[in-house]
Parts: C-alpha cells; structure tokens; sequence
C-alpha cells in the first residue's frame, strides 16, 4: 500500500476508523484546496498591487464581499448537499445519493447563469451604493464585469470541494484546485507583466482560472469513473433540495455574513483613514483569507465522515472524530497566530512597499487581527459539524451569531471608543463570543446526538 499522504493509494473510506494519521490524510486535500483557492485573490491583489498600481489594488478589494455573495451560493449547495448525501451513503442507499447529487449540480447551474446575468446589469449601482465614486468605482465595475462571466463555473467549482470528499476522491479535488490556481498565476503573470492589460487582466485571468476549477470535475463526474458520485438522469426533488438548503444555510449565512462585514469594514475605514485604510485592510484580509481557509477546508473535508457515521449511528466514531477534530483546529490555531506574529511585515511586504505609509498601518493591524486566529476555528468547525449532523438551524446560530452579529455589532461600537484601532478589534471580540456560543451548543446537544 502506497506512502501518498493525500490519499491517493491509502483508499481510505468514510466507513474507516479515523486516528489522527488517517484523518488528517483525508482532510489534507479538502485543506489545500481551500488554501489554493485562497490564493486566487491573493494572487491577483499580488500582481495588481505590484504591477498596476495602489488604487486598482484598493477597487479590487471593495468589490470582492458582494461578489463573495454570490459564488458562495456554491457553498451552500457543497456543504448542504454533503450532509445530507454522505447520510445517504450511510444508509445505504447510494442510487438515492446519485440522485441528490446529479439535481443540485443541475440547480446550481442554472442558478450560476441567471445571477451572473443580474450581477453585470446590476454591479455598478452595488459599488455605488457601498460608496465608491470616480475611479474606485470605475476600476471595481470593470474587474467584476469580467468575473461575473464565469460566476456558474466558480460556484461548481465551490460546490465539487465538498463532493470530492463525500465521493471518497479528495485528493482529486485538489488536483483540479492546483490546475486552476496555477492557470490563474501564469495567466496573471502574462496578462499583466507580459502584456500589460492591467486589472482586466486580473479579472481575466481569475475568470479562465474558474472556468478549469468548475468544468474539469464537470467532465469528471459526468462520465463513468471509480468514485461513489456519478451525474445521472434525476428529478427536482423538493424535499431533498429543502433539506441541502436547511443544511447548508449557516455556511451560506456565515458567507453572505462575511461579506456585510466586509463591505461594513470598508465603509468604516473610509471614514477613519480613507483609501489608505481600504487598501490597508485588503492585505491585511488576504493574509486571513489564507489562514481561515485552513478551518474551512478542515471542516469540510471532515463533514462527510461525521454525515456517514451520523446515517449509520456509529456513535463511537463521532466522539472519536470530533475530540480528534478539536484537538487537531487548537494545534492550527496556534500555528497560525505564531505565524502572523511572526512573518507580519514580510508577508504585508508582499503587497506594499515598505516605504508606503498605509505598510505600517497594515502590519500593526494584522499583529492585532492574529489574536484572532486562536479562536475562530472553534467556532467555524462547530458549525460545519453540526452542518454535518444534519442539523443547520444550530450551524447557522453559530455562523450567523458570529459575523451577522457579534462582527457587525464590534465594527460599528468600537470603533466609537477606539476610534481606528476599535476596527482591528472587532474581530477579536466578534470570536470570543462565538466560541462561548459554540461550547454551549456543543454541551446541550450531546445527548442528543451522543458526540460526547
């Protein structure tokens, strides 16, 4: 039996026992896929922030939350409709499976083309209303335009993250993440270095980038192949499709939260420092971006070994599965706040030139925000484990009690008392409330579900 660490020989099954070896083998590629798909944006603020110019770098970031609005309607589809398939599996009943798989692939199409449709006619009265005028704006509509075009493929892209897994295939996942985040590197390079055309060139090259992440896994699923998943002749089930929406809507709660927030920190920091702080704010989100991918894909790469051993009530494994999973997010969380407090200035570098006067800003900020790195991972995987018992009423008061509310709360009072320095804040006090919400929840629900 072979040595791959992302699972590629080790043919680990969602039935299997999980130690930790194992469960960090299956999850790895559900990890590095969201960190590559991470570093799409991270990329393009890269060559755009280098290559173009500080203000196209700014446009870039004021239009990304909306547009997070929509791709993440993939989300809801990947994480939702993983519980509730992985359950299936579980049970037993894969032809069902099949069936519930191959119809929200067929939704989420449709849904990705009709949206794409309404976010190009639309996009220039959404930057106007968060605020943007002259050529923030004019730079922001530009980039998004050109995005919105390949909205159904990032959304299917979104969703097969989730899939892979629950086809017992993660690492394919990954593969296919590595081939669209290596077409968005070179085609940034050329695009903007090679041929100059700025920050369409950025949007461009993420768009063709999605296009591979959501059309290989397409092909993949669409014909005949060695996983539990395959796209089959189905029907608009209803209550299938009620039950993906129940499960999944924290994370589409959490996402849509996520973006309000974010748009609230620009408006906000317009306000306090200006587009500086805008600017400021973007690196200094790119970089959480990166280390929050790190929980998000754990979380989801782990959800469809909770959902089987939910549907086969294999309650053993789900108390040996969620101590394991807690003790694995507090050695990344502490990974992580060493690593921001560590390598601030060189990874805002990266971005900004140190003689800028938003650098500074920047890397006192981020040294501020790594506080928080200790603790939202609780709280996010607590609402992907709920998620995955089927339970998406509990996820989504985690997720939406976490951003919607104690991060929206944060960023409009403490900035009041702090004045700046409240802004950096916030995050800090939005994840110290989520997790005591998450350690009560997890408390008055394990007889329910025998976890404990």
């Amino acid at each position: 039996m072979g040595e791959n660490f992302f699972g590629r020989d080790l043919m680990i099954k969602l039935s299997d026992r999980f130690n930790y070896q194992k469960l960090l083998q299956f999850t790895a590629p559900s990890i590095g896929t969201m960190a590559v798909m991470s570093v799409y944006g991270v990329v393009d603020g890269f060559f755009v922030s280098n290559f173009v110019g500080t203000l196209q770098f700014a446009s870039l970031s004021f239009l990304f939350p909306p547009y997070m609005l929509l791709i993440f309607i993939g989300t809801l589809f990947g994480t939702g409709g993983s519980a509730l398939i992985g359950k299936t599996l579980g049970e037993g009943k894969r032809t069902k499976a099949n069936e519930i798989f191959s119809m929200l692939i067929y939704v989420s199409i449709f849904i990705g083309v009709v949206f794409g449709i309404f976010g190009i006619i639309y996009v220039r009265d959404v930057a106007q209303f968060l605020g943007a005028k002259g050529e923030l704006l004019e730079y922001g509509v530009s980039y998004a335009n050109i995005l919105l075009l390949a909205l159904p493929f990032v959304i299917l892209q979104m969703q097969f993250d989730s899939y892979f897994s629950t086809a017992e295939k993660p690492q394919l996942g990954f593969y296919v993440t590595i081939a669209a985040g290596l077409t968005n590197v070179v085609l940034d390079a050329l695009f903007i270095v090679g041929f100059g055309f700025g920050l369409q060139g950025a949007a461009a090259a993420t768009a063709i980038s999605e296009f591979i992440g959501g059309a290989l896994p397409l092909i993949y699923f669409g014909r005949k192949n060695s996983s539990l998943l395959r796209l089959t002749k189905t029907y608009l089930d209803l209550p299938a499709l009620f039950q993906t929406c129940t499960n999944g809507v924290s994370e589409l709660l959490s996402s849509v939260s996520m973006s309000v927030v974010g748009m609230l920190y620009n408006w906000q920091l317009l306000r306090y420092a200006g587009e500086d702080g805008v600017a400021a704010f973007a690196v200094m989100m790119y970089a959480t971006m990166l280390f929050e991918s790190i929980f998000i894909g754990y979380s989801m790469g782990v959800a469809p070994v909770v959902a089987y051993h939910y549907g086969a009530k294999n309650y053993s494994e789900l108390q040996n599965l969620l101590k394991k999973s807690l003790t694995l997010i507090a050695i990344f969380a502490v990974i992580m706040f060493t690593c921001a407090e560590t390598f601030a200035r060189p990874l805002i570098d990266i971005f900004l030139e140190t003689k800028e006067n938003i650098f500074e800003m920047a890397v006192h900020g981020f040294r501020i925000l790594a506080f928080a790195y200790l603790l939202m991972g609780f709280s996010m995987f607590t609402s992907g484990f709920f998620t995955a018992l089927n339970n998406g009423k509990l996820s989504a008061v985690i997720s939406g009690m976490r951003t919607l509310v104690f991060e929206t709360s944060a960023v409009l009072i403490l900035p009041l008392i702090f004045g700046l320095e409240g802004i950096w804040l916030s995050m800090i006090g939005a994840e110290i409330m989520a997790v005591s919400v998450s350690i009560f929840l997890l408390k008055a629900n394990a007889k329910r579900y025998k976890y404990f």
